[in-house]
C-alpha cells in the first residue's frame, strides 16, 4: 500500500485521470448492461477503455477493486437470478491489424503450426445460454455479472423463433451460447408503432433486443420478432465434440441456427482476409455486427489455452473503426411527427456507409443544430450509429461557403401555422394546436386512452378510418358522433349495430371522467396525467387554470416557468377556448371532485416497485394520490418513501443505497387508517 500511496502522490493528474475513467466506464455499464440505454456510442466506450488498460498496463499497482478491467459483465438485478453452470466470458478487443496478427502468431507459437482459427461476425446483441436436458429445453440465462449469475429469461426465450424448444437428436446436457438481437426490420417495425402511439423510440437494435428480453409479458417479447444466433457449444455430457465446426453440424441437424458467416482459417493472412471480407459485407447483412471475432477451432487447445479472469485466451473481437464521409449539407427539412414534435432532418449529397447509400440524417432540436454551428451549404462528417442509423458527426468549417447563416427552425408549425411551443426541459418544441391535421390522429388516440377518456373499445383503427373519412376533425368531434349513427352503420365504421351501440354508449358514458383526466387529455404541452392532478390539487376547476397567470401557474408543484408558459399559451389561443366551450357543453367534468380526499401523504413522493399483494400500480397510485401524495417513476434523493412488493429490481437497490425509506402494502394501508 505504501508503494500505491506513493506512486499516487508523485502523480496526482494520473490518479485523477484513472480514478475518473473507472467512474465514467462503471456507470456507462450499468447504463448498457442493467438500463439498456448506453449514452456514448460504443466507439467513445472503447477509446476510454483502451486509455484505463493503458494506465493499468504501465501501473499495474493502480488497479482498483471497483475497475472494468477485472469484471466481465455487470451485476444483474433484474428478475430471477441463476447461477452460471460455465462462466460467460467476454471476449477481449483488439483494434488494429498488428494485434490480430500478435495473436494468431503468439497462438500458433504455443500451439503448433496445424492450428486452425474460425473468423466470425460478432452479432450486436444481447448474450443468453440456453440449457437442453435430454434434449429439451430446461432454462434460458442472460450473461449478467458473467461469473456468477444471470437472469432467468426462459419465458421469454421460448417465444423467440430462433429458439428450439427440443432437439431432434438429445444427448444427456448441453448448454450452448448466443447473441439474442434484431433484424433492421424487426426494429424499425418496433420503433415506428412506438412512434406513432407518442412513445420513446430505441436508439438501436441491440437496446431494443435487450430491453425485450427482460420483459416481463412475453406477448411484447414475441410481438417485437427477436432472433437468435448460437456461436458456442458452452458444455455437454453424454457427447463429445472435437472443433467447434462439428458441434455446429450437431447444432445445424437439431434446427438451431448457428452463426452463418464464419470462415475457417490457416494462417494470419487468411484470417485478416477474412475479418476484411466481413467487412465489406457489413452492409449487405440483414442485422448489425460490431465486429470479427477471432477463436480456435479445435476444443482440446481451447483447454490447453485456457481463460483468464475476464477473457478466454484463445479468442479475440476485432472491432471495425466506424466509417465515415464528407458530404455537402444541401437543406434541412422540418417534419411534424404524430405527436406535434417538429423534427428537423439534414438532406446532404449522397454518400455510402457501410455497404448503403445515405442522404437524410436527423438533426434532432435547435440545440443540436447550434451545438454543430450548422448552416446551409456546409461540408459535414456523416458516419452510421451502430453501423445503421446515418448521423452528422461534425463540421468541416475550412469548406464553410462564403455567404454562410446558420440555420435556425422556424417559429410556427409548418402544417397548420400556429406557434410552436418549447417542451420543459428539453430541446424540443411542440405544435400546440389540438386540431392541427398533422397530428389530428394522435390526439384522438392520446384523448380516448385509459389514462385520459379512457372510452372502451375505441382502437386505433378506427380513430384513423374516422379521421380519414372526415367524422374527427378535432376533440370534441368524439362526442358528436352519437349524432351520426345512422351514417357510421352505413359506412360501418364500427361494424354491426350491436358494436356501434357500445361503442357510443362508452363515449358517452366518459363524460364522467374526473376533471383531471380532462385536463390530460386536452394534449397541453408539458401536462400529462401526474401534471394534471398536480394542477387540479392546487386549482378547483379547469377553468381555474384556464384563467390563471404564469405566474400563478408556476406555484403549482414541479411546474416550471417554460411549462407554465405553455398551459398559458394554450389556454389564451382563440381556438382552444372554443373547443373548451364545446366540450364543457357536451357535459365533461371541469370541476375537481372534492369528496373522499385526505391529506395524510400531502408533500410526500412514492416510488412504486415490485408486484404488490392485493393491488395493482394503478390502484395503489390513485389510492396515494388520493391521500395527497405524488406518485414518481424513479428513486432519487428527494424520494420520500418505496413502496415495494415482490421481484422489486434495481429501484429498491437504489431505495437501499439512498437511505430510503421502504414500506410494504400492509404499511402503506396502516398510514392511511
Amino acid at each position: 500500500m505504501d508503494g500505491q500511496l506513493s506512486l499516487f502522490d508523485n502523480d496526482p493528474e494520473l490518479t485523477k485521470e484513472y480514478e475518473s475513467l473507472v467512474k465514467t466506464l462503471n456507470y456507462h455499464c450499468e447504463r448498457y448492461y442493467n438500463d439498456d440505454e448506453p449514452e456514448i456510442s460504443d466507439a467513445e466506450y472503447d477509446a476510454l477503455n483502451r486509455r484505463l488498460k493503458q494506465i493499468e498496463k504501465e501501473h499495474p499497482e493502480m488497479i482498483t477493486k471497483d475497475s472494468p478491467s477485472l469484471r466481465v459483465g455487470w451485476k444483474a438485478t433484474k428478475g430471477v437470478l441463476v447461477k452460471h453452470n460455465v462462466p460467460m466470458l467476454s471476449l477481449q478487443d483488439v483494434f488494429s491489424k498488428e494485434e490480430v496478427d500478435s495473436f494468431v502468431d503468439d497462438t500458433i507459437e504455443a500451439l503448433g503450426p496445424d492450428t486452425e482459427f474460425l473468423v466470425e461476425t460478432k452479432i450486436d446483441g444481447l448474450s443468453m445460454a440456453l440449457r437442453y436436458e435430454n434434449g429439451e429445453l430446461t432454462m434460458a440465462v442472460t450473461r449478467g455479472d458473467g461469473i456468477n449469475e444471470g437472469e432467468d429469461v426462459t419465458m421469454n426465450a421460448k417465444v423467440i423463433k430462433d429458439v428450439v424448444k427440443k432437439l431432434p437428436e438429445p444427448i444427456e446436457y448441453i448448454e450452448i451460447r448466443g447473441e439474442v438481437y434484431m433484424t433492421r426490420e424487426a426494429f424499425e417495425n418496433v420503433n415506428r408503432k412506438a412512434e406513432e402511439e407518442g412513445k420513446k423510440v430505441f436508439a438501436n437494435p441491440r437496446n431494443c433486443a435487450a430491453g425485450t428480453l427482460r420483459q416481463i409479458d412475453t406477448r411484447i417479447t414475441k410481438q417485437r420478432d427477436l432472433s437468435l444466433f448460437i456461436f458456442n457449444v458452452q458444455e455437454t455430457r453424454g457427447r463429445e465434440f472435437k472443433t467447434h465446426l462439428e458441434g455446429y453440424e450437431y447444432l445445424k441437424r437439431n434446427g438451431v441456427k448457428v452463426i452463418d458467416q464464419h470462415f475457417l482459417c490457416k494462417n494470419k493472412e487468411e484470417v485478416w482476409e477474412a475479418i476484411q471480407k466481413i467487412g465489406n459485407m457489413r452492409g449487405q447483412l440483414p442485422y448489425d455486427i460490431d465486429g470479427a471475432v477471432v477463436k480456435l477451432n479445435n476444443i482440446k487447445d481451447r483447454e490447453k489455452l485456457g481463460n483468464t479472469i475476464k477473457v478466454p485466451r484463445w479468442a479475440v473481437a476485432y472491432k471495425y473503426p466506424p466509417e465515415e464521409k464528407e458530404t455537402v449539407l444541401t437543406d434541412i427539412e422540418v417534419g411534424l411527427g404524430r405527436t406535434g414534435r417538429i423534427t428537423p432532418v439534414a438532406l446532404f449529397d449522397p454518400v455510402i456507409l457501410c455497404g448503403t447509400t445515405v442522404q437524410r440524417a436527423t438533426l434532432h432540436n435547435q440545440d443540436f443544430i447550434d451545438e454543430l454551428d450548422l448552416g446551409i451549404g456546409d461540408t459535414v462528417v456523416v458516419y452510421k450509429s451502430g453501423e445503421i442509423i446515418p448521423k452528422i458527426k461534425a463540421v468541416n468549417k475550412s469548406k464553410r461557403p462564403s455567404d454562410w447563416q446558420r440555420y435556425h427552425l422556424p417559429e410556427n408549425c409548418p402544417v397548420c401555422g400556429h406557434k410552436l411551443i418549447r417542451e420543459e426541459n428539453t430541446a424540443d418544441f411542440k405544435c400546440t394546436n389540438p386540431s392541427c391535421r398533422g397530428q389530428l390522429q394522435f390526439r384522438i388516440i392520446n384523448f380516448v386512452s385509459r389514462d385520459c377518456m379512457d372510452i372502451k373499445g375505441f382502437g386505433e383503427e378506427y380513430i384513423k378510418e374516422l379521421v380519414d373519412r372526415g367524422y374527427l376533425n378535432d376533440i370534441a368531434d368524439v362526442f358528436e358522433l352519437k349524432d351520426k349513427r345512422e351514417r357510421l352503420l352505413e359506412d360501418k365504421i364500427f361494424g354491426l349495430e350491436k358494436n356501434t351501440d357500445k361503442i357510443l354508449s362508452s363515449i358517452e358514458a366518459s363524460k364522467a371522467t374526473p376533471a383531471e383526466k380532462v385536463l390530460a387529455a386536452l394534449g397541453i404541452p408539458n401536462v400529462g396525467k401526474a401534471t394534471a392532478k398536480e394542477l387540479l390539487r392546487y386549482f378547483d376547476s379547469i377553468d381555474d387554470v384556464m384563467d390563471a397567470s404564469v405566474e400563478e401557474l408556476t406555484k403549482v408543484g414541479d411546474i416550471g416557468e417554460i411549462s407554465a408558459t405553455a398551459i398559458h399559451d394554450f389556454f389564451e389561443d382563440e381556438d382552444n377556448r372554443k373547443l373548451l366551450e364545446r366540450l364543457k357543453a357536451e357535459g365533461l367534468q371541469f370541476v375537481k371532485d372534492k369528496s373522499e380526499t385526505g391529506d395524510k401523504l400531502q408533500g410526500m413522493s412514492i416510488c412504486i416497485t415490485g408486484t404488490l399483494p392485493t393491488m395493482s400500480r394503478d390502484e395503489a397510485s390513485a389510492l396515494i394520490e388520493k391521500n395527497g401524495g405524488k406518485v414518481v417513476s424513479s428513486v432519487s434523493k428527494k424520494t420520500s418513501m418505496l413502496l415495494e412488493g415482490e421481484a422489486a429490481g434495481s429501484k429498491a437497490v437504489k431505495a437501499r443505497e439512498l437511505g430510503i425509506k421502504i414500506i410494504s402494502e400492509a404499511e402503506l394501508l396502516s398510514m392511511l387508517e
